[in-house]
């Protein structure tokens, strides 16, 4: 007998925090609004640190990855974790589809199943080569540096010509470990700013508008970045849908993250698979259609 239908996964700063700013109510809000909806649908919930090592996780059906935003800073942990608890239980989204979003990679599996992405240059780990030998090699006036598993817009520069210099060192240090993934600025970001379109079980059902703040090109909050409500467009919806019937299987729930590039096409500039905020308290009735995805799962 499972004593648990759904571990909801957080990291262990959200569990009993001792101080409660407005970004960890937020986050509290979150879980906690995906833990009513499951229980509204009669399963037996709990919520828990991914790093718990008291808890047997054989003894719940499947495990949510909701708020476990601290596994980027502890990859190496993490993925041997993933590893374990993938044989004692159903993890959604899955470890396939987690090993494949964390690397950013998936752009390229994306675009050959029929995905525009922007322009997008891939230097694979270990490559002999400098910024200044690549912004030539690709016309690249001015452009953005990052690696291709990060988060929290981790070693993240926007870089020019002028400053190049500025930044070979850190590149040089950082391609000897990872694989990086370059791109032109894309203008319209700091514009218009970037859409976030939530899918869940498939189906579109709400979206935000992230914005940058003043002299900044990092739409994170993180980073002073503001959410505003926002309607999108059919085809906006139809891009967000395609995205993540192009996925390696199909998640139960996804964030595709959207722009107008400087060609003035819609582009994905991100797919989170993995630990997305998917902004349940601007649209509660997505929290219980993703229960109500769960529970079907459970009972088939």
């Amino acid at each position: 007998m499972k004593k648990h239908d759904v571990i909801i996964l957080t990291d262990k700063r959200y569990i009993n925090p001792k101080v409660i700013n407005n970004y960890i109510q937020n986050v509290l809000d979150e879980d906690n609004y995906v833990k009513v909806a499951l229980e509204n649908q009669g399963l037996k919930v709990a919520r828990l640190s991914w790093d718990d090592q008291n808890f047997d996780w054989s003894t719940t059906h499947y495990v949510l990855f909701r708020t476990t935003w601290d596994y980027f800073d502890r990859f190496l942990e993490f993925s041997k974790w993933l590893n374990t608890i993938s044989k004692q239980t159903t993890l959604l989204n899955s470890e396939k589809i987690i090993r494949w979003n964390i690397d950013k990679h998936y752009l390229q599996d994306l675009q050959q199943n029929g995905v525009y992405i922007c322009e997008s240059y891939f230097i694979e780990k270990g490559t002999q080569t400098t910024l200044k030998e690549i912004s030539k090699n690709y016309n690249l006036t001015e452009f953005v540096l990052k690696p291709c598993i990060s988060g929290a817009a981790r070693h993240t520069y926007k870089i020019h010509l002028e400053s190049i210099i500025e930044y070979e060192a850190i590149f040089s240090k950082l391609i000897i470990n990872e694989a990086m993934i370059i791109q032109p600025f894309q203008y319209n970001i700091v514009e218009k700013g970037e859409i976030s379109l939530m899918v869940i079980n498939g189906k579109f059902t709400h979206s935000v508008l992230k914005k940058a703040k003043s002299g900044d090109f990092r739409v994170q909050d993180d980073f002073g970045g503001s959410v505003h409500n926002y309607t999108p467009t059919k085809e906006e919806i139809m891009f967000a849908e395609n995205v993540v019937k192009a996925c390696v299987e199909p998640p139960i729930y996804a964030r595709v993250d959207v722009f107008t590039d400087n060609n003035g096409k819609l582009a994905i500039a991100e797919l989170e698979l993995i630990e997305p905020e998917l902004w349940f308290r601007n649209c509660p009735a997505a929290a219980d259609k993703l229960a109500k995805g769960i529970k079907q799962l459970i009972s088939k």
